[in-house]
């Protein structure tokens, strides 16, 4: 594998990243206008908003068992075109009945997109030796603001839903059927994988891929159990932040309507930030310290919103935890995928991950219900305790971040080795 298939590799994948943030953006912005359009009541909002996270753990309990069979690559490349086309199906129906087909749907390709999309970023950052999963998922972050902007203007417009979309989805559809050409599958028991365009000696590759998936199928959950609870509580975090922060600054520190906005976007703009230099801080000073720096970070965070006196004070606590809470996510699946190389060869990998992933969705299903009950029953300056202690946990569990066999970090790198086949996408 020379280091240009490795770099498109990347860039591919990078790419896909950015589609889902915009694709998943378009849809969590715009859920007034879906609400509207298809006269789904308050008390029906919250089922439909629940099935999709619920649907989408499916998914990636599903992906778990494919990838036993094909490359996380042939999911991607397909997974990826369900989600915008169903995003479509959201904006095109005009029944109730349609909208929950296509949000059914749509939260099944989003379990198997995320479960393939961080299966694929473990391997590669496993054969550059050094860290770069946090690129990836900056490259979300960034496209979750350009998702978030494009649904601001066809709010501002007053634009349909089909009339917003279309357009998006007509770039990201054929960008991301190209893009998977260069998808790069990691080393899967010992063989090499091939990408998903197949060609010649795609069957010896394929066979190889089954046979390593299957050899580490076997990764003990209670090896995952403490990197489990840390997506789940940075999950609980994020979804607090996304579903309280404007009416926290609204009702308790009595901001604006308009100043309610700013503390989500600047959420959004630190964890874009912070993912875009996070990988140099674990190359230079190891996954264990990053993570321990940005849980205190984050936790400093909850804790200034809590205690606030007035609107700017909260919007402070608000970036702080874009800070904190953007390393923890991708530095948890990283581990994983570490820790199941370690204990079970490169097939165990992706079973890992994909195990992993269902507690993203676990904590953002917890977060937002858990902070309101506790807000209405007792203070929402209290509620915001809850999570910054939940955060803390991570502490307890940093050296879980830590391998012996990586070296991503610390000041050394794995030399680069080649364990990313050659691939049917090879130009």
């Amino acid at each position: 594998m020379t280091d240009a298939r490795l770099r498109h590799g990347r860039a591919s994948l990078g790419l896909s990243f950015f589609a889902q943030g915009v694709a998943f953006a378009l849809l969590v912005t715009r859920i007034p206008a879906i609400q509207d359009r298809y006269g789904i009541s308050d008390g029906l909002l919250p089922v439909f908003l629940a099935a999709v996270p619920l649907l989408a753990g499916v998914g990636s309990v599903v992906t778990e068992r494919l990838v036993r069979r094909v490359a996380p690559s042939v999911v991607l490349r397909w997974a990826q075109p369900v989600v915008v086309l169903a995003l479509l199906g959201v904006a095109a129906g005009s029944e109730i009945w349609q909208v929950a087909l296509a949000l059914g749907v749509f939260g099944l390709a989003v379990g198997a997109l995320d479960a393939s999309m961080n299966m694929l970023g473990v391997s590669l950052q496993r054969a550059y030796g050094r860290s770069i999963m946090l690129g990836f998922h900056a490259a979300y972050s960034l496209g979750g603001i350009a998702g978030a902007s494009l649904a601001w203007v066809g709010a501002h417009w007053d634009l349909s839903l089909l009339v917003s979309y279309l357009p998006v989805a007509g770039v990201l559809l054929p960008a991301a059927l190209v893009g998977s050409r260069w998808y790069a599958d990691g080393e899967r028991g010992g063989e090499q994988s091939r990408g998903p365009s197949g060609g010649r000696g795609g069957e010896r590759g394929g066979d190889a891929a089954r046979k390593g998936a299957l050899e580490g199928q076997g990764v003990a959950f209670k090896l995952l159990l403490p990197l489990c609870l840390v997506m789940t509580f940075a999950y609980i975090g994020d979804s607090t932040v996304s579903n309280w922060s404007a009416k926290y600054l609204q009702d308790v520190l009595g901001s604006s309507e308009e100043l309610a906005t700013v503390p989500y976007n600047a959420y959004m703009v630190t964890t874009l930030l912070g993912r875009a230099v996070g990988d140099l801080g674990v190359r230079r000073f190891g996954a264990v310290a990053v993570v321990r720096c940005g849980t205190v970070l984050a936790a400093a965070g909850f804790g200034v919103v809590a205690v606030a006196p007035g609107a700017w004070a909260g919007i402070l606590g608000f970036t702080m935890l874009g800070l904190g809470l953007c390393v923890i996510v991708p530095q948890t699946f990283a581990a994983a995928g570490r820790l199941a190389v370690e204990s079970g060869g490169p097939g165990a990998s992706d079973a890992a991950v994909a195990r992993l992933n269902v507690f993203n969705y676990v904590g953002f299903l917890v977060g937002s219900p858990l902070v309101g009950a506790l807000g209405d029953a007792w203070s929402y300056r209290w509620a915001m305790v809850v999570p910054m202690v939940l955060v803390l946990v991570t502490l307890r569990y940093a050296r879980s971040f830590e391998t012996q066999q990586a070296g991503y970090g610390g000041g050394h790198e794995r030399p680069r080795v080649v364990d990313v086949g050659r691939g049917g996408n090879e130009v």
